[in-house]
């Protein structure tokens, strides 16, 4: 429920199903903390659409007919300030999720997530959190194939190799799922600390979530 003064959590619905779309809309519709702003039924669209409405969140389909989820998904955490994108899909370990992940996704949910677990998620991702649990993001690495996969690892051991040692300790942590508070506890720093720590490895590593970290260190095999 939403407090005086507080404003709703603001979320764009992309999705080329009708039904889909008036599905989560009448599950999302009468939660007092979240608002509707719109509905996009291609990727094509939602560029324009997130500049006008300034979502906090997309509830991105992954598989449309024209410009797809992923593509829409690169455009809009390409973007200054961009909001937070959570794929909706059919598939627990898919090739197209995990590259929207990559691309800065902050998780992915099922299409037939109930409607309690479907509202948790988005107050989440809104407040900054992932979605998406490192025995996911194993099944999806391990599950899905990979081409590339040597040169990524390259790639991710050299950025791993930009931190320093207490950075280093943070990222680690990140990629096995612990929250700020579990990283605190366990390296002896303030949460603060810990925020400022994660700030700082996501600008020197050039990524957009911690998500992309733990795809990192998992992708360093660390």
């Amino acid at each position: 429920m939403t407090m005086p003064g507080e404003r709703p959590i603001r979320v764009l619905i992309v999705d080329d199903d009708a039904l889909v779309r008036a599905g989560l809309s009448m599950i999302l519709g009468g939660v007092g903390d979240i608002e509707i702003v719109g509905e996009a039924a291609d990727g094509a669209e939602v560029p324009l659409m997130v500049a006008e409405l300034r979502p906090d969140v997309v509830l991105m389909d992954i598989r449309m007919p024209d410009v797809d989820g992923l593509a829409a998904t690169e455009a809009v955490r390409a973007a200054k300030s961009p909001p937070e994108v959570v794929v909706l899909t059919t598939f627990h370990a898919d090739a197209h999720v995990l590259r929207a992940l990559r691309a800065g996704a902050a998780g992915f949910l099922l299409k037939d997530i109930p409607p309690g677990e479907l509202v948790a998620a988005i107050r989440k991702v809104a407040a900054g959190e992932p979605i998406l649990s490192p025995a996911v993001t194993r099944q999806l690495i391990s599950h899905v194939s990979n081409g590339g996969a040597g040169a990524r690892a390259d790639r991710a051991r050299t950025l791993i190799d930009r931190l320093s040692e207490r950075e280093r300790e943070v990222a680690l942590a990140v990629g096995q799922g612990r929250s700020n508070a579990e990283i605190g506890r366990e390296l002896f720093m303030s949460v603060p600390t810990v925020k400022a720590h994660v700030s700082r490895i996501l600008t020197k590593l050039e990524l957009n979530n911690r998500v992309q970290v733990a795809l990192l260190v998992y992708d360093a095999s660390l």
